[in-house]
């Protein structure tokens, strides 16, 4: 089997978004940087705590250690401010209100917000339509949209195109990497998907409970 790579590869180059000693719960330390327009890919056993993870990088969670975006520490913003900053899009998303339309940002670019749905599948009279009325495939690529056209600096995606079928998923997944592109904002994607992992991400990390390893992606046995 192959060595895993070290977290702390790539000394010169500079990264975006950097994890160190991060602990939550019995978990950790964990340590990672990603660099703008690189998707990493997050692969771990059922039950390690891949979602707690990045649950604590988007300070949802209760969390030790640092975490920096652009040099700039988490403690540093207002929750609100670093959860607009760093975004978690769950797998299966939440809806507060009746209408899609009332879910997306308010004061946003229209024209670019009818880009957005176009690119997930959409036309613009989903708008319009009532949260009752949606598959959860639809749930998962509107939850998308709703992120994107806020303009978050990191991603942070967990399980996003598990429910979707193939064609719908490379729909979500050419948003969010023409999103990084035009941005060069980092994406941690925890799925378990190899697949999938293997089209989207640039690097692989398998998550244990006291640390995280780099694996190449071409091994056959990330766990």
């Amino acid at each position: 089997m192959t060595e895993p790579l070290s977290i702390s590869s790539f000394p010169d180059q500079k990264f975006r978004f950097s994890v160190t000693a991060l602990r939550f719960g019995d978990h950790g330390p964990y340590s990672l940087n990603c660099s703008g327009a690189e998707t990493i890919g997050i692969s771990g056993i059922s039950g390690i705590g891949k979602t707690l993870f990045l649950r604590a990088l988007a300070d949802l969670d209760s969390h030790s250690g640092q975490i920096s975006l652009d040099g700039q520490n988490c403690s540093n913003f207002s929750a609100p401010v670093w959860r607009s900053r760093v975004a978690l899009i769950p797998g299966e998303s939440r809806w507060w209100y009746d209408d899609v339309k009332s879910h997306m940002m308010t004061g946003c670019d229209h024209e670019e917000l009818v880009m957005l749905l176009e690119a997930l599948g959409f036309q613009d009279d989903v708008l319009n339509w009532q949260v009752s009325r949606l598959s959860s495939g639809e749930k998962q690529r509107l939850s998308v949209v709703r992120v994107l056209i806020r303009k978050p600096s990191v991603l942070l995606l967990d399980e996003l195109g598990s429910s979707l079928d193939r064609e719908n998923c490379e729909l979500l997944e050419t948003a969010v990497k023409n999103f990084q592109k035009r941005y060069e904002s980092p994406v941690l994607w925890v799925s378990h998907d190899r697949e999938q992992i293997h089209r989207i991400c640039d690097r692989l990390v398998v998550m244990y409970q006291d640390r995280l390893e780099e694996r190449q992606l071409s091994e056959k046995d990330w766990d």
